[in-house]
């Protein structure tokens, strides 16, 4: 009998711990969310006055892409090149290789990424299974032809998010990407994933 009292009152106690434990690991938690309101807020704004950003003309300078796979994720392309010229050339799908040369910054213009640093496969092309990078980036290049030469904006929710990344990625950064799209390895015959790190 007492060993069923032991295990009973053990029981009752029990939520009360996890309780206490949950309490600490809330107030020890840190809160992005409010801690780079600021930061999110700016990052938002850029992302909207890019938008609505036109030309001599009054036309729109960045289109948005929605992809019809996700309507939740938005992101804004600039093409640099006649797109006429490479309309008739292959476009990626997610599970394939890319070959690209890019450049990354914040919205400020802060560098925090490079394909000029990575020159594995020749010409700082950076080499890659579309499906591995981030979804902006998933989202942009399923949208292009080898050949053009795009620049992109691509908010947190398609980027890394609420992660703190580095002291330059903060959370709710808003991505700003240079890429020119040099090919689909593995197109017409198989091609060896890049090393693993």
């Amino acid at each position: 009998m007492k060993k069923f009292l032991l295990w009973a009152c053990a029981l009752m106690l029990l939520p009360m711990v996890f309780a206490s434990c949950e309490e600490k690991k809330e107030e020890g938690a840190v809160n992005y969310w409010e801690e780079y309101a600021n930061w999110r807020k700016a990052n938002q704004a850029f992302f909207e006055k890019k938008y609505a950003e036109t030309d001599s003309l009054g036309n729109l300078v960045y289109e948005r892409v929605t992809p019809t796979w996700d309507s939740g994720s938005t992101i804004l392309m600039r093409w640099y090149n006649d797109r006429a010229l490479t309309q008739d050339a292959p476009q990626p799908m997610s599970t394939s290789y890319i070959d690209v040369i890019y450049k990354g910054t914040t919205y400020e213009g802060e560098e925090f990424d490079s394909s000029f640093e990575n020159t594995a496969h020749g010409d700082s092309i950076y080499r890659s299974k579309l499906s591995d990078n981030i979804k902006g980036w998933v989202i942009a290049f399923t949208n292009m032809h080898v050949g053009d030469h795009c620049e992109l904006i691509i908010p947190h929710n398609c980027a890394y998010g609420d992660s703190y990344t580095s002291d330059i990625l903060l959370p709710y950064s808003t991505l700003v990407f240079d890429v020119k799209f040099r090919g689909i390895p593995g197109l017409e015959k198989p091609v060896n994933a890049p090393a693993q790190e």
